[in-house]
């Protein structure tokens, strides 16, 4: 399976979104501790806030949904 640039998960990407449009990617939200309550903010802003690296998220988020980094 191809996965185009426009189907991967961006920082920009709003959490809850993301969620939604991919199940498989609640376990690593929940792995990193995100709050339920950012879930209304970007994925990027969320990092920044917990002091991660939002590519790393990105990777891992990436990864869980199409198997892909």
């Amino acid at each position: 399976m191809a996965i185009r640039f426009d189907q991967l998960i961006r920082p920009s990407m709003v959490i809850r979104d993301v969620k939604v449009q991919y199940p498989q990617t609640v376990e690593v939200f929940e792995n990193l501790r995100f709050r339920d309550s950012c879930d209304d903010c970007s994925i990027e802003v969320v990092a920044r806030k917990h002091g991660l690296d939002s590519h790393l998220i990105i990777d891992a988020l990436n990864e869980a949904a199409f198997g892909v980094k």
